[in-house]
């Protein structure tokens, strides 16, 4: 059996490394390495590091759209696609004997889109999942195949549940292909009455806004951390905030006051209750606890009192 493997981030790498060990991967498309940091140092994919430890041949395209001749002129069984990050052509979609497979991260038609993680937490869902579904030209539309379901806790973050989803993803996909290898399964068309969007985020969607309630602050905090990160301006500065806590208590009636500064963090007065600043990284500076970061730059940003826009 043959199979391409087209994938490029964290969420991929136990997908690409299970479907491997099983049945074997002859081809890895990913995307091209990209600078990183502030010395601009070329980077691969996580994607690109496992497979080049599995030793399986790779294929890094810049844009899939107009260069694809890679797949097509050879014949797979399965092309398998999980966080890619690019749009795939038609011709790739059904070049392979099995449609191509996406394994996407949320219970569609829930979420369709590059960050259905972050907009589960951040909508402060109790559950989300992985499908399994045939690849169509239209986003995330295609039948489903499979699905399973796990919890989001109260303290996740896109990172826990990209780990959950990954292995979760893994396990569904390669019982789902035994069970397409058999014949079994019974693919199922979306409800399109139910679809919901999981865009990709423009840097305006990022601000903290506290007219938003303290709970819906920390869910939508901890739903953009690690990445893309939730900022605000302080002093004509970007300050990313990666943790917090609330509480439903209001201390002030002035929204965006900050109306204590402790040990426990940095306590903001938001429409309807309190959010507590615990991990923070002023722009230029590193990432540090709340603690740290008020015992040097951060008293001469915040002080009680202050009115936060």
């Amino acid at each position: 059996m043959k199979i391409c493997f087209m994938g490029s981030m964290d969420f991929a790498v136990l997908i690409l490394e299970g479907l491997h060990q099983k049945y074997g991967v002859d081809l890895v498309v990913t995307q091209p390495d990209k600078p990183v940091g502030r010395k601009q140092i070329l980077q691969g994919t996580p994607v690109k590091e496992k497979a080049v430890e599995l030793g399986i041949e790779l294929f890094q395209p810049e844009k899939i759209k107009k260069d694809f001749d890679r797949i097509v002129r050879e014949e797979f069984d399965f092309i398998i696609v999980a966080a890619y990050g690019q749009i795939i052509p038609e011709v790739v979609l059904h070049h392979s004997k099995f449609q191509a497979i996406n394994i996407h991260a949320s219970l569609l038609p829930k979420y369709r889109g590059g960050s259905p993680m972050h907009k589960a937490i951040m909508a402060g869902e109790k559950e989300t999942g992985v499908s399994i579904i045939y690849m169509e030209k239209a986003l995330d539309s295609g039948f489903v195949l499979s699905q399973a379901v796990c919890k989001i806790s109260e303290v996740d973050n896109v990172k826990t549940v990209e780990n959950k989803l990954s292995i979760l993803g893994r396990d569904l996909l390669l019982k789902t292909m035994e069970q397409l290898l058999k014949g079994e399964v019974k693919a199922i068309p979306q409800n399109e009455e139910k679809v919901t969007y999981a865009y990709n985020f423009k840097k305006e969607e990022l601000i903290i806004d506290f007219s938003k309630t303290a709970e819906e602050l920390y869910n939508f905090i901890r739903g953009l951390n690690p990445w893309p990160v939730a900022n605000m301006m302080i002093e004509n500065k970007k300050l990313k905030v990666f943790e917090t806590e609330f509480n439903k208590n209001n201390l002030s009636a002035n929204i965006g006051e900050v109306v204590k500064i402790n040990k426990k963090g940095l306590h903001i007065q938001t429409s309807n209750g309190i959010i507590i600043f615990k991990r923070v990284q002023l722009e230029g500076k590193n990432e540090m606890d709340i603690i740290a970061f008020m015992n040097g730059i951060g008293k001469t940003l915040f002080f009680e009192g202050q009115i936060l826009k």
